[in-house]
Parts: C-alpha cells; sequence; structure tokens
C-alpha cells in the first residue's frame, strides 16, 4: 500500500504522526501550566480577603500590597499560558481563550483596580473579572486534559 493509500484510509501519514508527537511535550506543559494558575488564582483570592480583614489595622496601600504584586505576577502567567497555547498548537478557541484570558488578568484587572478607588462598582468588577479568569483558565485546563487511550 502506498503512503497515499495510506492516508486516505485514515491512517496519519509518518511526518503527520512525528509532528503530533511532538506537540504532545506542549501541550502538556500548556496544561501544567493551567493547573498552577488555577492554585495561584486561590492564594490570589486569600490574599485579598486577607488585604480586605487587615485594611484598617495597616492601611489599604499595605493591606493590598501582596495582593496587587501578586497579580502583576499572575499577568505574567497569563502570557506565559498564551504563548504556550500557540507553541502546543492548541487550536483556534484554545489560543483566543488564552489571548482573553491575558486580556483580562493583565489589563482589565488593573483598570478595574484603578478605578475602584472613585467607583466601588468597579472593585465588584474586578472581582468578578478575576473569578472569570480563573473560570477560563478552568476551561482550558480541562479541555487539555489527557484522554486515556
Amino acid at each position: 500500500m502506498s503512503e497515499n493509500q495510506v492516508v486516505a484510509a485514515g491512517a496519519a501519514a509518518p511526518a503527520e504522526q512525528a509532528k503530533a508527537a511532538g506537540r504532545r511535550p506542549a501541550m502538556m506543559v500548556f496544561h501544567r501550566a493551567l493547573a498552577a494558575f488555577l492554585l495561584l488564582g486561590a492564594v490570589q483570592i486569600f490574599l485579598a480577603g486577607l488585604g480586605a480583614f487587615r485594611t484598617e489595622a495597616v492601611g489599604a496601600d499595605t493591606a493590598f500590597g501582596a495582593h496587587r504584586s501578586f497579580g502583576f505576577a499572575l499577568a505574567g502567567a497569563a502570557l506565559v499560558i498564551l504563548v504556550l497555547a500557540v507553541v502546543a498548537r492548541a487550536g483556534g478557541p484554545a489560543i483566543a481563550a488564552a489571548a482573553a484570558l491575558f486580556v483580562m488578568a493583565g489589563f482589565v484587572q488593573s483598570l478595574l483596580a484603578g478605578l475602584a478607588d472613585d467607583h466601588a462598582l468597579y472593585g465588584g468588577l474586578h472581582a468578578f473579572d478575576g473569578l472569570a479568569a480563573l473560570g477560563i483558565a478552568a476551561w482550558l485546563w480541562a479541555r487539555t486534559r489527557p484522554r486515556g487511550r
């Protein structure tokens, strides 16, 4: 059977099999980075709660300092996730979701936190955006979970 007949019969060509095998490690790294992002998101929620209950004792700037700094680290992690999605060739929907995650964690969070100084509504939207970003990361994590053989 020629290579064309094998491809026509539904089996992948050796070059395609090699490409798929090369993507598997990248997809695994992408999946694990998403798991780490979710765990870091839980730490970020803890830091927000810690800051909220320390505000009167130490002032808002000091109380939320760790939450603010950790948020910038999460934005960097979201950028790494976006790059990994592209490298792993995770597909259009996954790359778009990773891009949305980066925009939400990197830009929208900072914008809403800054606007919350004048209007509390933006503070609520800041929290909602953070939960939505974690939802996107959870969806991506579930979508990239290795399947049984």
